[in-house]
């Protein structure tokens, strides 16, 4: 007897019949003898469908005003609670007990970055009592609560997130993680027509791919995962098939030189340039980005002859607009001659695998294939396990397939 944390995106809950299968699975579960405990998104597209009402009612006169993230996640959470309920009915309907609870209703606390929100702590003593009475629990994913109270949501794929901190907490056995899709793949089989699904693949490696783009798990809930040690299963909720393993990296796993290739299809390169070359400007650069809760992804720094230094970095599309003030004010700051440009139609595309830590020739390959195809590369980033590459947009899906190609990484290893 164990106890199993499962998950079910929104596509899995999209509808009623959807929700009574959903349900099956963890009575499944504890027909077999194991407590469950259920996290689960707001159902189908109604998270966007928020968004799009949310941006209706700030159009004034046609001027698209930005919503305040506060209430914005006061309405995105709701999606959650309407979920979490009608998973309970179901249940119940079918047999069994169970109970739904918010995040804050579970002491899910967070800090207050809204609609970007970090777990802080989780009370989960009461998900214990009412597992020890015998009902399945199921919990409202991809939110919590600040300290004060306020509703706070964890950014797209927040419930992947929601999933494996309760699995850290509660000492689940395994986490499994329903979505559409039979697990994790070598590449977007949306994109990549001869992807191939991975049967195990490492915490390192996952968090690698979710962060260059591959969009099944979040790289918050993969670190959580990886920290705490905790296994995950990504499965297809629409069948029986063994899905994905995501583990510690062991000594069988380093034959595989690439495991996977992934693609970031949109984002922009920001370039601070004059900026005075002395120290402690580029901290105060990052320092004030990071404190508007604003990822940067690849950074570059060019020393100029006269004393300055050129500053660059990428940031997703969608940041574009919390980042621009920010920069605005960090230039008015600095002084003149230091200015900023933006550039967008900008791509990422990533080849990564925890066998480059022993194997050589891995950039020669990539970029061969990047060459043979004609696709420019604007720069060049790496780490033990990963080498990225920045490219024109309009060029991410077929790099992503040449890749992939380069690679071999539809045959089987």
């Amino acid at each position: 007897m164990g106890l199993i944390v499962q998950k079910f995106g929104g596509t899995s809950v999209a509808t009623a019949e959807k929700i009574h299968a959903a349900a099956r699975r963890a009575i499944n579960a504890v027909q077999r003898g194991h407590k469950v405990v259920v996290v689960v998104s707001a159902m189908g597209d109604t998270t966007d469908q928020l968004v799009e009402l949310a941006e209706q009612v700030c159009t004034v006169d046609g001027k698209k005003i930005p919503p305040p993230k506060r209430e914005m996640d006061q309405l995105l959470a709701t999606g959650e609670q309407v979920t979490i309920a009608l998973m309970a009915m179901a249940l119940h309907a079918q047999g069994y007990s169970a109970i739904s609870f918010t995040g804050g209703q579970i002491g899910l606390v967070t800090d207050d970055a809204f609609s970007k929100a970090r777990i802080k702590s989780i009370n989960h003593q009461r998900i214990l009592n009412e597992l020890e009475q015998g009902k399945i629990v199921i919990v409202a994913g991809f939110q919590g609560v600040t300290p004060d109270g306020h509703f706070t949501t964890l950014g797209r794929g927040g419930s992947n997130a929601t999933l494996v901190a309760l699995g850290a907490v509660l000492k689940a056995d395994v986490c499994e993680n329903y979505t559409d899709v039979d697990g994790i793949f070598t590449a977007d089989p949306r994109i990549v027509k001869n992807a191939r699904k991975i049967d195990r693949i490492t915490y390192d490696e996952m968090l690698e791919l979710s962060g260059q783009g591959a969009s099944v798990l979040q790289t918050r809930a993969v670190e959580f995962a990886k920290k705490y040690n905790v296994p995950i299963e990504v499965r297809n909720s629409g069948n029986d098939n063994p899905g994905t393993w995501i583990v510690a990296e062991n000594k069988t796993m380093e034959h595989i030189v690439v495991s996977g290739a992934a693609l970031k299809k949109d984002l922009i390169r920001v370039t601070i340039k004059s900026v005075p070359d002395r120290p402690g400007i580029a901290a105060t650069i990052f320092a004030t980005i990071a404190s508007a809760n604003i990822v940067v992804d690849d950074i570059i720094q060019n020393v100029m002859d006269d004393n300055t230094a050129n500053i660059s970095f990428t940031v997703e599309h969608g940041d574009l607009a919390d980042i621009k003030p920010v920069v605005d004010q960090l230039i008015t700051e600095l002084g003149s001659p230091t200015k900023v440009s933006y550039q967008d139609g900008l791509a990422k595309v990533s080849a990564v695998g925890v066998g480059m830590k022993t194997h050589t020739g891995v950039a020669e390959r990539m970029f061969k294939a990047l060459a043979d195809a004609k696709i420019n590369i604007q720069n060049i980033t790496t780490s033990e396990i990963k080498i990225s590459c920045i490219i024109a947009k309009e060029d991410g899906p077929r790099a992503l397939q040449v890749i992939h190609d380069a690679f071999e990484l539809e045959k089987a290893r």
